[in-house]
């Protein structure tokens, strides 16, 4: 099933694209400089994966228990 209809595959995949542009970012920021455009939406997921860490921390860790009972 396509992840855009299943809310758990939706979630999972934002959590995923925050923490990839998060670590991107980190080691490679000219790559994410840009603010506006395309490469704007992956500065704009970095800036989220670093400003509420623990949340989406708590989100990974979250989704990876649920894999495991659901």
């Amino acid at each position: 099933m396509s992840a855009l209809f299943n809310f758990h595959s939706f979630l999972t995949v934002v959590l995923l694209g925050i923490c990839a542009c998060t670590y991107v970012k980190l080691h490679f920021p000219a790559l994410l400089e840009q603010r506006t455009g395309f490469r704007g939406v992956f500065w704009k997921a970095a800036r989220i994966g670093e400003r509420l860490s623990p949340w989406v921390a708590v989100g990974c860790f979250t989704m990876g228990v649920s894999i495991i009972f659901f």
